[in-house]
């Protein structure tokens, strides 16, 4: 008799960027790769996701990078930004956060690892005391905006999103957080 495997979500650590990475670009790959020219994507991916962008991000005291592994493989992780770069003209959050990206490996999509994710993510901001989660969506990811729904975001602008020279139509999505009381935050009910 076999065990199923135990995957364990954790804070990713220097010893993680290349395979974080690898993990992004492919991730990104199978959900957008083919909206845009190669040399568009290239340009993107280079920005986005190399292991220096990804080694900075790790060691930025001003994000959280979360991964579950598996087995000793990245199989999903989340990143956020403590103060939100997003909210400018937008919103009046005081302290928002900025849920940066939420990707699964794409052979384990729907297994629960984005709801693990997000549960963290929740979770960290009420930790850090913000007062609003703030996320971007393409537009036409129908998929990841019902599962944001499901969390009590909703849309607060119409923004772009540059791949390269190839401008997307993105939805900011924001989430208010009940106020700390007692030490503890939560997130607001809808």
């Amino acid at each position: 008799m076999t065990t199923a495997p135990q995957s364990v979500l954790r804070l990713a650590t220097p010893a993680d960027t290349s395979a974080l990475a690898d993990l992004a670009r492919r991730a990104v790959s199978a959900k957008f790769e083919y909206l845009y020219k190669p040399e568009d994507f290239a340009t993107f991916m280079e920005a986005a996701h190399s292991d220096a962008k990804v080694a900075k991000e790790i060691a930025d005291p001003g994000m959280r990078v979360a991964v579950i592994e598996e087995d000793g493989a990245l199989i999903a992780f989340c990143k956020l930004v403590l103060e939100s770069t997003l909210s400018a003209g937008y919103s009046d959050a005081q302290r928002p956060l900025e849920l940066k990206q939420l990707y699964t490996d794409p052979t384990r999509i729907g297994g629960g690892l984005g709801k693990r994710l997000m549960d963290w993510a929740m979770a960290e901001a009420g930790r850090e005391g913000a007062d609003e989660i703030q996320l971007t969506v393409y537009s036409e990811n129908v998929e990841a905006q019902r599962f944001y729904h499901r969390y009590g975001f909703a849309k607060i602008a119409d923004i772009e999103f540059w791949v390269g020279n190839h401008c997307d139509p993105e939805f900011l999505y924001a989430r208010r957080m009940l106020a700390q009381t007692d030490g503890l935050a939560g997130a607001e009910q809808v």
